[in-house]
């Protein structure tokens, strides 16, 4: 089991880790994220699939897998 599976995520972005107890919301974006890198997906395609379903740019869907993935080291989940 890895770290980010462990987490309890709603639809509506609620994420647990009953572990350490820690909780915090996300955005519908930072829910695609999550769920993405929980399915073994890159940066790289979560990114792609960000800016084609969100209609963003690909460098600022990039920024946005880059910052969330930077916060989930942070919390000791990557």
């Amino acid at each position: 089991m890895t770290k980010l599976s462990r987490l309890a995520v709603n639809e509506e972005g609620f994420a647990f880790d009953p572990v350490t107890g820690d909780s915090f919301v996300l955005n519908e974006t930072g829910l695609a994220i999550l769920k993405g890198l929980s399915n073994g997906k890159t940066v790289g395609q979560i990114a792609e699939e960000l800016s084609q379903s969100h209609e963003v740019e690909a460098l600022d869907a990039e920024h946005d897998v880059a910052d969330l993935v930077e916060r989930l080291r942070d919390f000791g989940l990557l």
